[in-house]
């Protein structure tokens, strides 16, 4: 097979999501394919400086870079199928397309969107029901989001979970702890902190996070503070306004953008990671935490509750007391915090992108063999 992937998504230098995905998708399939061509399709302006392309050593992975807006026909012709990791137009008409929907966030919360943006995800949601072949789905989650809100075949859908990188995300051995706390302490964290991970946007809930830890502070039950690692998302004014009322606001610390290497540290430290999001298409910073053996609360819904299954301690997102009590509960009990480490890691077992590859790569033969 001719196989070609869209990786405008990992293009930049700072690779988060979606960017991640395709991403080790792409490293995973180069590790365990060397029968298939694979063209890497990057769009690139001639003077580009954010964008790197990719390069694999392996032969069977070629570059194919559209310079001058071309079109994918043009770039891609001989093509057999054409794989879009996220959502697209589908400009492909040379061959089979596969296409990967990790979320519906425009239909299931709104509200996380501008109206512009939940049209224009709209407009390529109809594009890709038309002329996919295939729709992997990143959890059941999703699928059944998809099969709610278009009239698709199940059939014509298939289920593919993420993976994680574990040679970044893993358990410190003893020894390289302190090593690990002092990073940390470059980014102005010393002491106990809590931990939240993601893009700071109403959808992710950190307004319900910070009045848990206000609760947690009057009740003097944690004597540290909460770290909220990522970039600011749309609406970050109303945070502000909300952190400028709080009395335990000096206990919040904002790190920013931080690199792997320091996450897997943040993760590895945390007394408790909390990722109370209304909604995920998949939720890879909760698998990021259990990789490290972080004890984690998190939402009883969506893709939350599934990934989690029964290695963290799940809350009604809606509910900062609920949020709060959970917290307070992990704090004071060592014991159920050991139990919930060993859980996450065996839980974080049944990822990986190896998996997801070779999933992938069963999704691709059935397609091109006119299989669905």
């Amino acid at each position: 097979m001719r196989i070609a992937i869209n990786c405008r998504s990992f293009l930049k230098k700072n690779v988060t999501g979606i960017g991640r995905y395709a991403l080790n998708l792409v490293q995973s399939l180069s590790e365990i394919d060397r029968d298939n061509e694979y063209w890497l399709y990057a769009p690139k302006k001639v003077v580009d400086l954010k964008r790197r392309i990719p390069r694999f050593p392996q032969n069977n992975f070629k570059i194919k870079t559209n310079y001058f807006n071309r079109g994918l026909n043009d770039i891609l012709q001989g093509a057999e199928l054409y794989h879009s990791p996220s959502l697209d137009f589908v400009d492909f008409t040379g061959g089979k397309v596969v296409v990967t929907v990790h979320d519906l966030i425009y239909k299931v919360y709104p509200q996380g969107h501008t109206p512009q943006t939940c049209e224009i995800c709209e407009r390529q949601m109809q594009d890709i029901v038309r002329r996919a072949d295939k729709i992997i789905c990143v959890s059941q989650t999703t699928s059944g989001d998809l099969q709610k809100f278009f009239p698709l075949a199940p059939d014509k859908i298939s289920v593919v979970y993420q993976g994680v990188d574990k040679n970044v995300f893993s358990p410190l051995l003893p020894e390289h702890l302190s090593r690990a706390r002092r990073a940390v302490s470059e980014r102005g964290v010393d002491g106990p902190f809590l931990l939240f991970v993601g893009t700071l946007e109403p959808r992710k809930n950190v307004y319900a996070l910070l009045e848990a830890f206000e609760m947690i502070k009057e009740k003097k039950a944690f004597d540290g503070r909460l770290v909220l690692i990522g970039m600011k998302g749309w609406m970050a004014e109303k945070l502000k306004e909300m952190l400028s009322r709080m009395k335990a606001r000096e206990d919040v610390l904002f790190p920013g953008f931080v690199s792997d290497q320091e996450l897997r540290c943040f993760y590895n430290l945390a007394e408790v990671f909390i990722y109370p999001s209304f909604y995920e298409g998949f939720g890879f910073p909760v698998l990021e935490a259990f990789c490290c053996g972080a004890p984690v609360v998190t939402s009883n819904i969506s893709a939350c509750a599934e990934v989690a299954a029964d290695a963290a301690v799940t809350v009604d997102p809606s509910s900062p007391e609920d949020i709060a009590g959970a917290i307070i509960n992990l704090v004071k009990n060592r014991e159920q915090r050991d139990v919930l480490k060993q859980k996450a890691l065996r839980r974080a077992e049944n990822f990986s992108f190896r998996k997801t590859a070779a999933e992938t790569l069963a999704v691709y033969r059935h397609v091109c063999a006119g299989d669905r």
